[in-house]
């Protein structure tokens, strides 16, 4: 499988990467999040899950849950990490999710975490209407949104909360829950904002 655009300068940090992502508490980095997740059972799909910690936190709550990441290093860290999971781990990305194509599941809860940036707007256009086709009437969506000077990845785009909405909303999408400028978990990040956002696709689309 070629590079994915958005992947571009991870490769030079994959062990640093594994290494800082798997220390991270779902509960802290994910907390604005936690009060939008469905009742369990439930699907949840993590896009761009990285080393899985993320994932492997969503499957300890009791979710059935598939875990997208489109650098296989990464993947392979998380499937070797919580191989007693029963996550289902996928190599794929944005913005055209072929790898599930061949799956008719359609999820409860959608999870971006640290993606969005590092697509550029024809690709973030494309990946609203594909997540629309495969999260449910109801179901929501969690997108965080990153804005500062590149990190380990180096292809990165800004991003705008109101521009995100509106996006979503031309799909049928619903804000449930917004907030902007959040500083990073990381203290030596200090030019780096984070806003996150809960959509939920209104159910009478």
């Amino acid at each position: 499988m070629a590079m994915t655009e958005g992947t571009k300068g991870y490769e030079r940090f994959i062990p640093l990467f594994i290494e800082s992502a798997q220390t991270l508490d779902f509960h802290q980095s994910c907390k604005d999040y936690l009060h939008f997740l469905p009742a369990v059972p439930a699907s949840i799909l993590d896009i761009g899950s990285g080393a899985g910690q993320n994932a492997a936190a969503l499957a300890h709550l009791g979710y059935d849950v598939a875990a997208v990441e489109p650098m296989p290093e990464f993947m392979h860290a998380a499937m070797y990490k919580y191989e007693a999971l029963p996550v289902l781990w996928m190599q794929g990305s944005l913005p055209e999710l072929a790898c599930l194509e061949s799956q008719d599941t359609l999820f409860d809860f959608i999870l971006i975490e640290g993606v969005w940036h590092h697509l550029n707007e024809q690709e973030r256009a494309i990946s609203v209407a594909r997540l629309s086709a495969i999260l449910k009437l109801g179901g929501r969506c969690a997108i965080s949104l990153r804005n500062g000077p590149a990190g380990m990845g180096t292809r990165v785009y800004p991003t705008d909360v109101f521009s995100t909405i509106k996006a979503f909303e031309c799909f049928g999408f619903e804000v449930l829950f917004c907030v902007e400028n959040q500083p990073s978990i990381f203290s030596f990040k200090e030019n780096v904002t984070w806003s996150r956002v809960v959509l939920q696709r209104e159910a009478s689309k």
